[in-house]
């Protein structure tokens, strides 16, 4: 699945929990990279969230949470057909569902000169 957005600002607090040893160890593990402490927040369209929701959990993988952190749901995944990480579905979050959160071993931002408003793709490998 293929999905499109834009880059938008997020909370913050993205780089705190993947710096927390309970998931970076995972992902690192799992991945094979550990994640730079934050996530790339992508706003996508209302036909993107009913494609989303339709992906059955069984195809999602899992990094396991534990006191006080919850589990988080990933799809391994690649950012403008360069940059391989995943893509998470934490069970704690503060935003809204349109706003997804992707996750690499660099820094998107500064690597790839992306900025609020700039268009991205998401090819999900599922």
């Amino acid at each position: 699945m293929i999905i499109s957005g834009v880059i938008v600002s997020g909370t913050r607090k993205g780089s705190y929990f993947v710096s927390r040893k309970i998931y970076s160890d995972q992902f690192k593990h799992i991945l094979g990279f550990k994640p730079f402490p934050g996530t790339l927040n992508i706003e996508v369209g209302e036909e993107y969230l009913e494609e989303i929701i339709k992906i059955p959990k069984e195809k999602m993988n899992i990094i396991h949470g534990n006191e006080g952190f919850g589990d988080v749901n990933y799809i391994k995944s690649t950012l403008n057909n360069k940059i391989n990480g995943a893509l998470l579905f934490p069970a704690k979050t503060e935003h809204p569902p349109k706003i997804l959160e992707f996750i690499a071993g660099e820094n998107l931002r500064e690597d790839l000169k992306l900025k609020d408003g700039d268009f991205v793709t998401l090819m999900l490998k599922y």
